[in-house]
């Protein structure tokens, strides 16, 4: 029998299966749909979802942590920049928009610096980006967060917050501007039913490309275990 990691109920009309960056198995069902008839679609899918969860795994194991050492690279906006440790910054660590650059005498507190570094460039270029597209298609929301989810990449609450995780930082351009969209959306679509599509789709005619993206390298986006 195939484990449900994770079900979710809400108002939409079909039930559907998400394999998350860990391997587990989320369901989304609609608020009706009885146990059996969830537990009947999953088994009915167990070898997509086996198969799936094997390459997330199969993936998950290529992708060390960071040991934060000369010449290493770093994810920022889809590229690579390597890392130099250097005698002496003069903010611990500070990119050049060639090379991020450590403080020897900061190498035993790196994880926190990058992550603190990567979550200030997340919320000046996610504020810049999603005023941009709120703008030109006329988007209203509240405020915008920036949290250290794992295997979410972004969220709309019912207040209009959209909270987007640090790590979509590490991502092309092209990918952040989808999960921007894709929870600007969400303020006036709160579930995945066909006119939250149609609307994302309307605004971004490849946004299926992007999805793919994520889906495929989604687990390299990260710093440590």
């Amino acid at each position: 029998m195939v484990k449900i990691d994770r079900l979710i109920r809400s108002r939409r009309k079909t039930i559907s299966l998400i394999i998350r960056q860990d391997g587990s198995l989320e369901v989304r069902a609609p608020l009706r749909a009885s146990e059996q008839i969830i537990r009947n679609f999953v088994e009915q899918k167990q070898n997509w979802i086996y198969t799936k969860q094997k390459l997330v795994l199969e993936n998950k194991q290529q992708t060390s942590p960071k040991l934060f050492i000369n010449g290493e690279d770093y994810l920022y906006l889809g590229k690579k920049y390597p890392l130099q440790i250097v005698p002496r910054v003069a903010r611990n660590l500070m990119f050049n928009g060639q090379v991020f650059l450590l403080g020897q005498n900061a190498s035993d507190k790196a994880l926190s610096l990058f992550e603190k570094w990567y979550k200030t460039a997340a919320m000046q270029i996610f504020t810049e980006r999603t005023a941009f597209y709120a703008r030109l298609y006329g988007f209203k929301y509240q405020r915008i967060r920036i949290t250290s989810a794992r295997t979410r990449w972004g969220s709309c609450s019912s207040k209009g917050t959209l909270s987007f995780t640090w790590r979509l930082i590490m991502a092309p351009p092209e990918i952040i501007d989808y999960v921007i969209v894709h929870e600007l959306v969400h303020t006036l679509e709160p579930n995945h039913a066909r006119a939250f599509w149609q609307k994302v789709e309307k605004i971004m005619p490849d946004y299926k490309t992007r999805v793919k993206w994520l889906k495929t390298n989604g687990h390299l986006l990260k710093l440590s275990a």
